[in-house]
C-alpha cells in the first residue's frame, strides 16, 4: 500500500554534498530527510584531497577537527617527469609572501561521509530510497520511491551524482565524457609506510599520476590517461591487467613509491571514466528552479586535476544551508494573527529567493573549477612534444599554483549573524 510523507526539506543522495547541506541545516535547527538509494552508506572511490576552502566547510558545520586527527598534513608538492627523470617542480604549503599556509590533507572518504553522519540525528537518511519519478502539486514536489512510497516536499535538492535526476528534471544534460578514465586505489600497510607528507604528482606521455599518504599506515594513489586501444577500454574487466597496465606505466617513478601500487590489493583497483559538465551549460543552466536546485557532482562533475570536486560539495553544502535558513528562520515567518495561505505564500516566495540566492553565489566559481581542471587536466596529459616540453620546462610551477589559488575560496560560517 502506498504511503505519503510530508516534508520540509528533501535531499536526494547521502553523499558529500547532501550530507553537509543536512548537517549544515542540523546545526542551524532546521530538519531535513536524506533519500539514499543503497542499503547503507555508499562509499566510492577511497580518499580525496581536501584542501584549506574545503577545511574552512568543515569547520562551519562542525567535523573539521574529527577528522584532522585521523590524517597527516601535507607538507607540500613535487611534481616530476616521468619521460626526462627530473623534478620540474616542488613547492611548500608553507606561507611565503602574501600567501597563507595552506591545509591540505588526503581524507579516506569513507572517514568524511561518516563523520557527516555521526554528527546527524537518528532518522535522518532513508535507505533503500530509490527516487523513479518527480511530479508537481501546486508548489510542493511530490517524490515516487520504489518502493511506492510517496514523498511531498517543500524544499527538493538533488545531491544524487553525476547521473542524477534531479539536475534532469532541471534540464541539464548528462555530463560529457572527456575520452579520458582514472584508476584509483589505496594500500594498507601494517607498520608505518615511511613516506614523507608530500603530495607527489607524476606526468608522462599521456597520462599523470599521483601518490599521497592518507595517514601513517595508507597510501592513496591515481592515475588518469586517454586510452587510444580497445583493450585499454576493457581493463576495467580485468582488474589483474589493470595493475599490470599501471605498473609498467610508471615502470620509471620511484621504487619505494611505486611499491604501494605493486602492494595494493587487485579488488582495490578502481577504473571511472571522468566527466565534467560543460561551463556554458553552467553558465546558461538551471541551478534552481522554483523550490528545486543541486549540489555537488549532480551540479558540477568535473574532472580531478585541480582536487577540488568535493572540496566544492562541502562549499554548495555550507551556502545552500545558509541560504535556506534565512527562508525558515523563525524571524521570516509571520505571527500567527496572519491567513495561512499568506503565510504559505510568503514562504514559497522565500524559498525561491533563497535557491536564487544560492544558484547566484555558486554559479560563477564553478564554471571557474570547472574549466580550471579541464585546461590543467588537458596539458598535464599531453602526448605532444610540444606541450610535453612547455609543460615540464615552463608550465610545471604555474599548474601547481593553480590549485592553490582555486583552494584560497572561503564559503564563510554558517550564520551570517
Amino acid at each position: 500500500m502506498e504511503r505519503e510523507i510530508v516534508e520540509d526539506i528533501v535531499i536526494v543522495g547521502a553523499g558529500i554534498a547532501g550530507l553537509t547541506t543536512s548537517l549544515g541545516l542540523h546545526r542551524l535547527g532546521i530538519p531535513s530527510l536524506v533519500l539514499e538509494s543503497s542499503d547503507t552508506l555508499r562509499v566510492t572511490g577511497f580518499a580525496l584531497s581536501i584542501w584549506q576552502n574545503a577545511w574552512k566547510a568543515l569547520d562551519a558545520v562542525g567535523v573539521g577537527d574529527i577528522l584532522r586527527r585521523q590524517h597527516l598534513q601535507l607538507n607540500g608538492i613535487v611534481a616530476t617527469s616521468l619521460v626526462t627523470g627530473k623534478q620540474t617542480a616542488a613547492i611548500p604549503f608553507r606561507a611565503t609572501g602574501n600567501r597563507k599556509d595552506i591545509e591540505i590533507r588526503c581524507v579516506k572518504r569513507k572517514a568524511l561521509l561518516e563523520a557527516l553522519v555521526n554528527e546527524l540525528p537518528r532518522g535522518t537518511i532513508r535507505y533503500s530510497s530509490k527516487v523513479v519519478g518527480i511530479e508537481e502539486s501546486g508548489f510542493y514536489k511530490i517524490l515516487h520511491l520504489a518502493d511506492g512510497t510517496t514523498i511531498k516536499t517543500k524544499v527538493l535538492i538533488g545531491c544524487d551524482g553525476v547521473n542524477s535526476m534531479v539536475a534532469k528534471w532541471l534540464g541539464f544534460k548528462k555530463a560529457s565524457f572527456t575520452g579520458r578514465y582514472a584508476i584509483r586505489g589505496c594500500a594498507e600497510v601494517n607498520s608505518s609506510h615511511g613516506l614523507e607528507p608530500k603530495f607527489m604528482q607524476y606526468v608522462g606521455k599521456g597520462f599523470r599520476a599521483g601518490v599521497i599518504p592518507c595517514d601513517e599506515k595508507t597510501v592513496y594513489w591515481f592515475f588518469t590517461w586517454t586510452p587510444t586501444s580497445q583493450v585499454e577500454k576493457e581493463l576495467k574487466e580485468n582488474p589483474a591487467q589493470m595493475k599490470e597496465y599501471v605498473l609498467k606505466k610508471l615502470e620509471n617513478m620511484a621504487s619505494d613509491v611505486r611499491y604501494y601500487i605493486e602492494n595494493t590489493k587487485e579488488d582495490a583497483f578502481l577504473l571511472a571514466p571522468l566527466r565534467y559538465r560543460n561551463p556554458w551549460e553552467v553558465m546558461m543552466g538551471n541551478v534552481s528552479r522554483d523550490n528545486v536546485c543541486v549540489g555537488g557532482d549532480a551540479f558540477h562533475p568535473m574532472t580531478p586535476d585541480l582536487g577540488q570536486g568535493g572540496c566544492c560539495a562541502l562549499e554548495d553544502g555550507v551556502i545552500l544551508a545558509r541560504c535556506l535558513a534565512e527562508a525558515f528562520s523563525k524571524e521570516a515567518r509571520k505571527d500567527g494573527k496572519e491567513k495561512e495561505e499568506e503565510e504559505e505564500e510568503e514562504e514559497q516566495k522565500r524559498i525561491e529567493e533563497s535557491l536564487k540566492k544560492y544558484a547566484k553565489e555558486r554559479r560563477w566559481r564553478s564554471i571557474d573549477v570547472i574549466a580550471t581542471a579541464y585546461v590543467v587536466g588537458f596539458i598535464q596529459q599531453a602526448e605532444s612534444n610540444l606541450v610535453s616540453f612547455l609543460r615540464d620546462k615552463v608550465l610545471a610551477s604555474f599548474l601547481a599554483i593553480q590549485l592553490f589559488k582555486k583552494s584560497s575560496y572561503d564559503c564563510g560560517k554558517l550564520d551570517n549573524s
